[in-house]
C-alpha cells in the first residue's frame, strides 16, 4: 500500500499542539512533503484506524508529539507503522527526560512507566526508530526560575532546591524540533537516542539565580531548601 517513490515524507501526529506546530515548521523548511498542520492535510486519527493506516501509508517518517497523558495512544500508530511497512523512521513522543534513566519514586503516576511501555512494543515490532530526550522545555520552569506557581522570576525570595549545584538542561520548542527533524536521513540516529544538552543551555539553580540578580542588580533571599523537605512537601500536596 506504500508508494515506494516517493521518500522523505514526514507525517506528524499531535501537530495542532506547540511542539507538533514546531516540528511541522521544521520539517517543512527543511524541504520534507509534511503532512498536518499547514502543510498536507492528511485525515487520520488515532482512535480511527483504517484512517489511520491510510495516513501512515502516505509517508515514510512518522513523528508523533502527543502529550504524555496520551503516550499509550500510540498504540494503534504503531499497529499502523508495522502493519504498512513503509516507514524508515519512527519518532515517538519522548521529548523530555529519558524514562530509562529517571528514578522518581513512585510519585509520577506512571508517567514514565508509559513512555517505556512504548519503547518496549516499537523494539519488539522491530519498527526503526529514533528517541529524541530533550530534558526540560524552557517554557514549563524557566519564565519563573523554576519557583513552582510562580509566572515570573521572583524579585526578593527564591526558593532553592538541594545544595542548587545540580545542573539542568532547558530547551526551546524550535530548537527541539530542528533537531529532531535533523535525526531523520542521519543514520547515527537510527534505532538510538538522541539526547539535546547544548553547553549554552546547561545550568544550576545557583547559576540561573546569579544570571537574575545581575539582570536586576539585586540580591535575593535565598531558601534552601533540602531533598527530604521537597519530598515532604510533595507527599503533603497529594
Amino acid at each position: 500500500m506504500c508508494d515506494e517513490a516517493a521518500r522523505s515524507r514526514v507525517l506528524v501526529v499531535g501537530a495542532t499542539g506547540r511542539l507538533g506546530g514546531s516540528l511541522v515548521r521544521a520539517s517543512l523548511a527543511a524541504g520534507h512533503p509534511t503532512s498536518l498542520a499547514g502543510a498536507t492535510l492528511v485525515k487520520g486519527s488515532l482512535e480511527d484506524y483504517p484512517s489511520l493506516l491510510e495516513a501512515v501509508g502516505q509517508v515514510d517518517v512518522v513523528v508523533c508529539a502527543v502529550p504524555t497523558k496520551q503516550a499509550l495512544e500510540q498504540k494503534p500508530l504503531i499497529r499502523a507503522i508495522k502493519e504498512a511497512g513503509c516507514v524508515k523512521r519512527f519518532i515517538p513522543a519522548e521529548f523530555g527526560l529519558d524514562p530509562t534513566k529517571v528514578q522518581i519514586r513512585g510519585m509520577d503516576h506512571g508517567f514514565y512507566e508509559k513512555k517505556i511501555e512504548i519503547r518496549h512494543l516499537i523494539e519488539s515490532e522491530g519498527i526503526p526508530h529514533t528517541y529524541v530526550c530533550c530534558n526540560f522545555l524552557m517554557r514549563y520552569l524557566l519564565p519563573s526560575l523554576v519557583q513552582p506557581g510562580l509566572d515570573a522570576p521572583p524579585r526578593d525570595e527564591v526558593k532553592i532546591f538541594g545544595d542548587g549545584n545540580t545542573r539542568g538542561v532547558f530547551v526551546e520548542e524550535t530548537d527541539v524540533a530542528k533537531f529532531t527533524i535533523c535525526t531523520i536521513d542521519d543514520p547515527r540516529t537510527l534505532n538510538n537516542t538522541l539526547y539535546l544538552r547544548p553547553l549554552g543551555n546547561v545550568y544550576s539553580m545557583n547559576e540561573l539565580v546569579d544570571l537574575w540578580e545581575k539582570k536586576i542588580n539585586k540580591f535575593l533571599n535565598k531558601i534552601y531548601i533540602t531533598e527530604e523537605q521537597l519530598l515532604k512537601n510533595i507527599e503533603g500536596k497529594r
